[in-house]
């Protein structure tokens, strides 16, 4: 992808190379696009913003091909030639139009997508100049089609895409967004009937709440339907300082779609790759899944997950050979924006004083005492000011936490 934009922004910028930036057509008004070729405004002098506008104004607006009892006669050769309707009829239809202002033809997707994805790399006779060789026309026609993957072929179906409607990205994200609410509201649906079931019988909200957390597993376990899964591992101290290891399996379900399924969050007494290994197949053992199963890891890079002797990884793949391991993309990420928020001098000054706060205030009970009461009374004048609602629970106590950065659902600390 990120190869695609960078050709893409070198080809739009030499594309415009002779178009002075001040002089691009910046206002869409579709009423004054000019339906004769002949008489457009070139694609590369409308802004970037507004040329996916005009495209799909021109492709909806259909091709222009005028059916004229007869055309203007040119010399040729000295003989008379002029062009021929039934050009329009014949396999060069979808992308043919006719000029009768400059008694020319051109190409329409050509002439939308060649300067901004292939400029310079076929002749402007079909996009700018026209084309009025009548006496060989056909040959020239099949010549500026060309073979598959042409400059033609490409514009041609870029056109395509952009007339399919179905295709565009607002109209998948809005198809997936609607799936995804339809999803949730029977998950939601299901859970208060299951919730009202079992409230009718007097069970306690905490035994609903694994009632239902065991059928979602099942369900998850049954679309899994014993096939091969990998795993994606994390570990990280919850508030009361204790080690927990969360497990997701990342399988293709019944209906051939690429899923990552949360099962269970587990206590470990220690982050080393042996502790970790037994707590994994543990939670397989429960769920009855094998560890022969597993095709994939994807851990952090730390070398309890990674190290090629006694990390996580090789452990398991002693095990299954095939359980290929793969660096999360997330704390790449993660470790790529730590890395560059500390190289930013204000960024590494606000932790740097947040850090040493933090040292001062932590270090004491009795700083910490200081700052509660100092907290406290300036929560007590707001109260009295009206700038902020008096909560139930008055005043809620908490540590100091260390400053982090969160990316997604990783934290890193600083």
């Amino acid at each position: 992808m990120e190869k695609f934009l960078v050709k893409f922004n070198h080809s739009q910028a030499s594309s415009s190379r002779n178009v002075n930036p001040s002089s691009l057509i910046n206002d869409l008004n579709l009423d004054s696009l000019e339906a004769d070729l002949g008489k457009r405004v070139p694609i590369a002098h409308y802004n970037p913003q507004i040329k996916d506008e005009v495209r799909k104004h021109y492709i909806q607006k259909g091709f222009c091909q005028p059916k004229m009892d007869s055309y203007p006669p040119t010399e040729i050769g000295k003989r008379m030639r002029q062009f021929c309707k039934i050009w329009f009829e014949g396999p060069y239809s979808k992308w043919l139009e006719y000029s009768v202002e400059k008694d020319y033809v051109y190409c329409l997707c050509c002439y939308l997508f060649k300067d901004d994805f292939f400029h310079g790399s076929t002749s402007e006779f079909y996009t700018k100049t026209g084309f009025r060789s009548w006496n060989r026309a056909l040959e020239r026609f099949r010549k500026h089609v060309g073979d598959v993957n042409s400059i033609h072929d490409k514009c041609f179906n870029k056109m395509l895409d952009l007339s399919n409607h179905h295709q565009s990205i607002q109209v998948v994200i809005d198809k997936h967004s609607q799936k995804l609410k339809n999803e949730y509201r029977m998950h939601l649906e299901a859970s208060i009937d299951v919730s009202r079931l079992l409230l009718q019988y007097g069970l306690p909200f905490r035994d609903i709440v694994n009632a239902c957390a065991k059928e979602t597993l099942k369900a998850i376990i049954g679309d899994l339907n014993g096939d091969y899964f990998g795993i994606l591992v994390d570990e990280s101290k919850d508030i009361s300082h204790k080690e927990q290891m969360a497990l997701v399996l990342r399988f293709v379900n019944k209906n051939g779609e690429v899923v990552e399924r949360f099962i269970d969050l587990v206590h470990v007494s220690d982050t080393s790759a042996c502790s970790l290994k037994k707590a994994i197949y543990f939670l397989l053992f429960v769920h009855s899944l094998s560890p022969s199963k597993i095709r994939e890891q994807g851990y952090d890079g730390a070398s309890n997950m990674k190290g090629e002797i006694n990390g996580l990884k090789t452990l398991i793949m002693k095990d299954s050979p095939s359980a290929y391991y793969i660096h999360c993309f997330a704390h790449q990420l993660q470790l790529t924006l730590v890395a560059i928020a500390k190289k930013h001098l204000d960024v590494e000054d606000l932790f740097d004083h947040v850090s040493n706060v933090l040292n001062v205030v932590g270090g004491s009970f009795k700083r910490r005492d200081l700052l509660r009461d100092h907290q406290a009374k300036k929560l007590e004048q707001l109260f009295e000011s009206g700038e902020v609602q008096k909560a139930k629970d008055y005043i809620k106590k908490r540590g100091l936490q260390r400053p982090v950065i969160l990316v997604g659902d990783h934290i890193s600390k600083l």
